[in-house]
């Protein structure tokens, strides 16, 4: 083998593997890792609309934090097994209540602190009128999910008669990721593999052609006619 041809074909194979690294585990994560959802009520507006599309990160409950937006199941409470998105506001061990002030200027607690949602729809922490005052601290394990939406939002409020409304951990489903970062991330390294695969199989067709090249027969000066 020609040292070209050589070089080629140990290009080709480094590039080829690259590839298939790179899609192969791209779209693992992708499978494994992340999901996508239709959001379907106004529970969350403004933040996320009726048919707006949203990824998320599988992820367990214990996982979350306060703030984050999670996607969970629980069919004894809602009816149906579709996923939920609701915002976390309380995780275990918090004490939630609602609220201090009136109107827009009203806050949820958190451990005795008004918290700032500045995602609410119309500034409204409570809710409007006939939504019910709130204490609760959350146990171990659970979670106090409330909406954007709050004046149309079934939410922990809905249940407070059960453990005060809390979520156990093990319903949340995942974390909805920051815009499409993530999804584009996993996305490019996917075309990124596929591009290097095949660019590793030009590499390889290269290399065998160079390997097919026979250099042209010297003929000795003795055999050159006059």
């Amino acid at each position: 083998m020609s040292g070209a041809g050589r070089r080629l074909g140990v290009a080709a194979v480094v590039v080829g593997l690259l590839g298939l690294v790179l899609g192969l585990g791209g779209v693992a994560y992708a499978r494994l890792e992340l999901g996508g959802a239709v959001v379907s009520s106004e529970s969350m507006a403004p933040t996320y609309e009726p048919g707006d599309r949203i990824f998320y990160e599988r992820t367990g409950g214990d996982e979350v934090r306060r703030g984050d937006v999670v996607l969970f199941s629980a069919p004894e409470r809602y009816g149906f097994d579709a996923l939920v998105v609701k915002r976390v506001i309380g995780v275990g061990g918090d004490r939630v209540a609602c609220c201090t002030g009136t109107g827009t200027a009203a806050r949820v607690t958190v451990n005795g602190k008004p918290i700032e949602e500045p995602y609410l729809k119309g500034g409204e922490a409570g809710g409007g009128f006939g939504i019910p005052a709130y204490d609760v601290r959350v146990p171990e394990g659970r979670l106090f999910l409330l909406g954007d939406n709050r004046a149309n939002a079934r939410d922990s409020r809905a249940f407070l008669d059960d453990r005060g409304g809390t979520f156990a951990e093990s319903e949340i489903r995942g974390r909805v990721t920051d815009g499409y970062t993530v999804p584009a991330v996993v996305g490019t390294a996917i075309a990124l593999g596929a591009v290097l695969i095949l660019a590793g199989v030009g590499l390889g067709i290269a290399a065998r052609v160079v390997r097919r090249r026979r250099p042209a027969p010297i003929t000795p000066n003795w055999q050159i006619p006059a």
